[in-house]
């Protein structure tokens, strides 16, 4: 059984994989008004029902599963989770799809997978999902033209939603007189370069108060970690910073939702510590609490939130372009700051949350066309007795 509230008349059943992320969550309107046809996303189904909060490694994804439930959905969505399984595995899924009639869309979050090393892997399930799908989705234009350009295919953009809730507080900081500048490595996974972030961070750190401009330093990282001897090298960086220099780490037990977004709030900008990715949610958080973002040039993160007042770009491990960019955030609002605990810090924030509220609706839409578009064309694939999506390109549209 899927444990769902019956879903109105007409309502089309999604299967998201994972249904219980925070991306999924904010892909309902907030007003079911906003769309004609109501969309009910399935409850994920739970691996271990001892740890209701975890849907990994996705039950969803497996034939068997499929095949027993394939009369309960209607569209089979996958945005995350692939990687837990081979690509026999996932290619078994997408023919056990075919069989019952079941529209597979596929969301390309992620060209490299943030979670993984060898890549390899990944690059085959993206083959496979973007070839099959009968919708494929993407965050940025950037990444369309990836996609298009990899596997021939181009994906429908749809810009991420809201991470901050937009039912309870905004938190936006506490007041201070020096500009802070934090960096977090949260559990040093796979894409966060936690050393070179932080001694670049420092290094640039140096420059802006050679030239004048001093910053205070602010490096968090969870106290349980995957790489520990990145850990390690990240407190001897800090120890061993120049003592002119205001420079502090936070290790810490894993920060809920919540947390984050307080310590996030406190930032003047926030730095981004990656090494490979494709799209950022922290970059999307930053946004929400009006944070301005210097982001390494990887994948394609500058393209989330572009404007010079939102995010800047720097080579990763150049002191100098982080300087840089840190110094035309702060200029580019210069003329209206917006500090932690400023009246336009939460004046900002309050504008965005509304801006964001409107989008839910867009997104809400644009996630509709694309559900009623792979059933039209999974019924065209079924009537004409063909195995391979009828619709392999589509001009690439943008929901703001």
């Amino acid at each position: 059984m899927i444990d769902t509230p019956p879903p109105a008349r007409d309502a089309l059943r999604v299967a998201s994989v994972p249904a219980g992320h925070p991306y999924v969550r904010h892909l309902e309107p907030v007003d079911d008004s906003a769309v004609a046809r109501v969309v009910v996303r399935l409850a994920d189904p739970l691996p271990d029902p001892s740890e209701p909060a975890r849907w990994w490694p996705p039950v969803v994804l497996d034939a068997g599963w499929i095949a027993e439930h394939a009369a309960q959905v209607d569209v089979l969505h996958v945005h995350f989770g692939t990687e837990s399984y081979d690509l026999e595995h996932l290619r078994r899924v997408v023919d056990a799809a075919r069989a019952a009639r079941l529209p597979i869309v596929h969301t390309v979050h992620d060209l490299v997978n943030p979670q993984l090393v060898d890549q390899a892997p990944h690059r085959a399930h993206l083959g496979l999902l973007v070839t099959e799908a009968d919708e494929v989705l993407t965050l940025t234009e950037g990444a369309a033209d990836e996609v298009e350009r990899t596997f021939g295919r181009r994906p429908v953009v749809v810009p991420h939603p809201h991470l901050l809730p937009l039912d309870s507080a905004a938190p936006t900081g506490a007041a201070h007189d020096e500009v802070v500048v934090g960096v977090s490595l949260r559990d040093l996974r796979p894409n966060v370069d936690g050393p070179g972030s932080v001694a670049t961070l420092i290094a640039a750190a140096g420059l802006l108060a050679e030239d004048g401009r001093p910053v205070a330093v602010r490096v968090d990282v969870n106290e349980r970690v995957r790489d520990a001897a990145a850990l390690a090298e990240v407190r001897a960086l800090v120890a061993d910073a120049p003592g002119h220099l205001d420079v502090s780490l936070a290790v810490h037990p894993r920060l809920d939702d919540d947390e984050l977004a307080e310590a996030l709030a406190d930032l003047d900008v926030v730095v981004l510590p990656y090494s490979h990715g494709t799209h950022s949610g922290w970059v999307e958080l930053s946004w929400d609490l009006g944070v301005p973002v210097a982001a390494p040039r990887v994948g394609h993160v500058a393209d989330q939130h572009p404007a010079a007042v939102d995010t800047a770009s720097f080579d990763a491990g150049d002191a100098g372009q982080l300087a840089a960019a840190v110094s035309s955030l702060l200029r580019a609002r210069g003329d209206a700051p917006t500090r932690p605990g400023s009246a336009a810090r939460r004046a900002l924030v309050a504008e965005r949350r509304e801006q964001r509220r409107a989008q839910r609706g867009e997104i809400a839409q644009a996630h509709l066309a694309a559900y009623e578009r792979a059933v039209v064309t999974a019924a065209a694939r079924h009537a004409s007795g063909a195995t391979e999506p009828t619709s392999s390109a589509r001009p690439s549209e943008l929901v703001s």
